[in-house]
């Protein structure tokens, strides 16, 4: 995606906000997000490894086009892919017959209004049925962290 200047020619998108009220999710997430597979990779992506689980973020409408830029670099959808924000791959695997999926990570920053910032990523597993809904992944159990509950507003800030 690229933003028109005063000059009418196009730049590159280098910032992207998504805000949305924190939801509950199914509550599976520790499944996968325990496996040391996952982790190793995570690593990678936070400098750390990840709670095992992910914070679901529910998206309004207004943040749907910019969710829908993430999910074009995962491969998920279709457009014109961007090459910013930088996407990490996390490679799925298969253990003892059960196959555990891939999935593409964006590294931000996500905080309350006004409270502090923690180190997060964005992550958009390969089979997600969630297409206005944040997975978000930190090093931190988030819900203490932040802290947040179910309904109140949190800002992710891409990387």
């Amino acid at each position: 995606m690229a933003i028109p200047n005063i000059m009418g020619w196009a730049s590159p998108v280098t910032s992207m906000r998504l805000s949305g009220a924190v939801c509950s999710g199914l509550g599976r997430a520790h499944i996968f997000m325990s496996q040391k597979h996952y982790q190793t990779q995570f690593k990678g992506v936070l400098g750390v490894g990840a709670w095992p689980g992910t914070l679901n973020v529910d998206l309004p409408e207004e943040c749907l086009d910019d969710y829908r830029i993430l999910r074009v670099i995962a491969g998920l959808d279709e457009g014109e892919v961007s090459d910013w924000p930088e996407p990490h791959r996390i490679e799925g695997f298969e253990r003892d017959g059960k196959s555990f999926g891939g999935a593409t990570a964006f590294r931000g920053r996500i905080s309350r209004e006004g409270g502090a910032q923690e180190d997060c990523a964005v992550l958009i597993p390969d089979l997600t049925r969630h297409t206005s809904t944040a997975e978000v992944i930190s090093g931190t159990f988030l819900r203490e962290g932040l802290p947040c509950e179910n309904g109140e507003l949190v800002h992710i800030e891409l990387i």
